[in-house]
């Protein structure tokens, strides 16, 4: 049996062409803009500059280094404990999702250029602490956002990136959702439309679960058993976990979607294990979609997906695009 190819750390392999992150790090710039990060950069097996991406706060370093060097942010932080997600994946999302609606706009006889500017919204279900997507996708795109959550602590935090960050004010609206049950009712009232939506889902069922899966990541990674794994993108319950995992959340926001059919172009979530895309298929079936998109997303060993529907005819896409996004 041939032995595993070793992946070098920062090896991006496949993300999107516009990703600005498919090159190596260049700590020299990114510890330039984010002093904070140089305590944290050492030189790894292959000689090169690197941190040590199982230590959350090294993470957290390289990530608010990453969003001011590359997004000019003024100012990011989140609280102890919160999810730090990896940049270059929700990067990634948001240029897939860019060229979906370049795709739709193309269908109906537009240009293929994507459309750019505050006549797109997109709805991040589940903004979390640290508003990475209404941060990379106004930046990139200039599309204004709504950022849902249900936690108090996210939701002050997310608030607080958007007022200290003058080119966030304005175009990022955060928004409580009452009840944890409901993912699009409680956020979106009646006459308002959104253009897209992107979401996380919790992928586990349990804290246990979580806990598992990190140690499986870290084991893999260093190719040794460990007894206990940090979480190093951090994390809460209803960041990471929720009843039935993964496939119950998203079946309920498929479920929750068709009941607001009309006031959304194309739905989207990750979806991160492959098991499961037959039942999100399966799912939208029963539900009406009209249209579905499986995106692939890869980087390094890692691979997932998004999946992407809409209950709209063509002919409802035309008038929407055409009252919309011209």
């Amino acid at each position: 049996m041939l032995p595993k190819k070793k992946i070098h750390p920062e090896e991006k392999f496949e993300l999107h062409p516009r990703n600005k992150h498919r090159a190596r790090y260049d700590f020299k710039k990114l510890i330039k803009t984010n002093p904070e990060l140089e305590r944290y950069v050492r030189l790894n097996e292959y000689k090169d500059a690197s941190i040590d991406f199982f230590n959350p706060a090294a993470v957290k370093a390289l990530n608010k280094a990453l969003l001011q060097h590359f997004y000019k942010l003024a100012f990011w932080d989140i609280p102890e404990g919160y999810l730090c997600p990896p940049i270059p994946g929700r990067a990634d999302y948001l240029h897939h999702m860019a060229d979906l609606l370049a795709e739709s706009a193309a269908r109906v006889g537009l240009n293929q250029k994507i459309p750019k500017g505050d006549k797109i919204t997109c709805l991040d279900v589940g903004v979390g602490a640290n508003c990475v997507y209404p941060i990379i996708g106004h930046q990139e795109y200039g599309w204004g956002f709504i950022g849902a959550d249900i936690d108090p602590v996210s939701l002050s935090s997310a608030q607080k990136i958007v007022a200290q960050n003058p080119a966030l004010k304005g175009h990022v609206e955060i928004r409580r959702q009452p009840n944890p049950k409901d993912i699009f009712k409680g956020i979106l009232p009646p006459g308002e439309y959104v253009d897209v939506t992107v979401c996380n889902p919790p992928f586990h069922a349990s804290a246990a679960e979580a806990q598992a899966g990190s140690k499986r990541k870290v084991s893999n990674l260093k190719q040794q058993r460990v007894s206990k794994a940090v979480l190093n993108f951090g994390g809460q319950s209803n960041e990471l976990w929720c009843a039935g995992g993964e496939p119950a959340f998203i079946d309920n926001m498929v479920r929750q979607s068709k009941e607001f059919s009309s006031s959304c172009f194309w739905f989207s979530t990750l979806v991160s294990k492959q098991a499961n895309v037959a039942r999100v298929h399966k799912a939208l079936q029963a539900a009406g979609a009209l249209e579905v998109k499986t995106i692939p997303m890869s980087q390094g060993n890692k691979a997932s997906r998004v999946i992407a529907w809409t209950f709209l005819t063509p002919a409802q896409q035309k008038n929407w695009i055409e009252t919309r996004w011209k």
